[in-house]
């Protein structure tokens, strides 16, 4: 009997502890992750760009650069911050689709300065780049508690940097005029060259390029006549035989352009139906269908113009070009800039730099600020020049050619066609005077 009484009240005690158990640890638990400071919200970057319409491959090929760039820094382990300001925090990459339309981008950027978004990335369009730069201009003074900055990746109408500059607005790629120079001395050299075309997107950077190529032939090489120099709707045309009928009729033989996306497409592919011998001196052939476009017309004659190309055949550039493929891997994929890379790495250094996400701090930090390209392999650097807000960076002429040839071990998009280094130009060599006046917030 007292047998059965201990066992009761064994069993007695063991069910008050479990009641206790039952009540007290979830407790504890609740109070524990109460006092246990939350994980860091990510960092959001807002991607403001057509990623629909007709310049949606475009887009898109900017989305894989940044968003590539976002995932290797988080890999290793986010921006560092101290921990008063949130501690180390991981990028997020916020897809934002403008359709390539100002009025859309404006929109948008609304959306994200509503969301304390402080840092805008754009470049496919100057006429969208000047127009998020007035905006953001105004929303800056008016609101200087959501303030945001425009990071510009390939907007390259100059004047985003000379009379219009604005310390919200910080260009990482060479503008159109920089560009230009590049081209126009490859150009100068070649001695056969008596006839050329000059033809562009109707909107500021096509209008901007085309009266600089004009003045750039003039002085360079006053005896080479311009036998054509027009103007196209932008991602309106749908077929450019017209235009391409007119380029043969004036006996051009090269064309100077500055077309992106389908609208360079479509061009290049009516004059190769026609069967027109061209050389092409351009910034962007060099993917989204151009190469694959042109064909074997293409091999030795059209030349392109970037910050980096995937065939300059050192290790770090190997290096690059093997982890992007691997990473996207089919082959319509393989549109990689540098300067997209630079981008997000030169933010993360600005940041932990000004040891805060504050957009006013980051911006400030940003001005005058190198980048070595550790963090790239040594692939690509330059510095933010804090007069004007343009990066200062080395660019490269190349030429098409086919995969295998001497100094063409990479091709574009699969088409068996890719490009050769020409020329390399230093950054000091490319830096041109800017007539900037920088007003900065007090």
């Amino acid at each position: 009997m007292n047998a059965c009484f201990r066992g009761a009240r064994r069993r007695m005690a063991l069910g008050v502890m479990a009641a206790w158990a039952a009540w007290v640890l979830p407790v504890a638990a609740q109070t524990a992750g109460a006092s246990a400071p939350p994980p860091s919200e990510p960092l959001r970057l807002a991607l403001i760009e057509a990623l629909s319409g007709p310049f949606a491959n475009a887009g898109e090929a900017v989305f894989r650069n940044l968003l590539w760039a976002t995932e290797r820094v988080n890999a290793r382990g986010g921006v560092k911050l101290p921990a008063a300001a949130g501690g180390a925090r991981k990028l997020e990459l916020v897809r934002m689709d403008s359709k390539g339309q100002a009025d859309e981008a404006l929109s948008l950027l609304k959306n994200a300065t509503d969301r304390q978004i402080g840092f805008v990335l754009q470049g496919n369009s100057s006429g969208v780049a000047s127009a998020l730069v007035e905006a953001l201009n105004k929303h800056n003074e008016r609101e200087p508690q959501r303030r945001a900055v425009l990071l510009n990746y390939s907007a390259v109408e100059p004047s985003l940097t000379n009379d219009r500059c604005s310390f919200w607005h910080f260009r990482f790629d060479a503008h159109a005029d920089m560009r230009l120079a590049a081209l126009m001395s490859v150009l100068q050299d070649d001695k056969a060259l008596k006839k050329v075309y000059l033809i562009g997107q109707d909107y500021s950077f096509g209008q901007q390029l085309g009266r600089q190529a004009r003045a750039a032939i003039t002085a360079r090489r006053p005896d080479i006549e311009i036998v054509g120099d027009e103007l196209h709707p932008m991602g309106r045309v749908k077929d450019f035989m017209p235009y391409a009928t007119k380029i043969r009729a004036s006996g051009a033989q090269a064309v100077i352009t500055g077309n992106w996306g389908n609208d360079l497409t479509l061009l290049v592919k009516a004059t190769r139906e026609l069967g027109v011998p061209l050389k092409y001196y351009t910034f962007y052939a060099n993917a989204l269908g151009a190469p694959a476009a042109l064909g074997d017309a293409g091999v030795g004659a059209v030349l392109a113009v970037a910050e980096w190309h995937p065939n300059l055949g050192d290790a770090p550039s190997e290096a690059l070009v093997s982890a992007f493929h691997k990473r996207f891997p089919d082959p319509r994929d393989d549109y990689l800039h540098a300067r997209m890379q630079t981008l997000v790495e030169l933010l993360v250094q600005a940041i932990e730099k000004a040891r805060s996400a504050d957009p006013t701090a980051v911006a400030r930090a940003l001005e005058g600020l190198a980048y070595d390209g550790a963090t790239l392999g040594g692939v690509h650097s330059g510095s933010m020049r804090a007069a004007d807000h343009q990066f200062q960076q080395p660019l490269v002429v190349s030429m098409m050619d086919k995969a295998g040839a001497p100094g063409v071990k990479h091709d574009v998009e699969g088409s068996g066609y890719g490009f050769r280094t020409v020329r390399r130009f230093d950054a000091r060599a490319m830096e041109l005077p800017h007539t900037c006046r920088m007003t900065r917030p007090e």
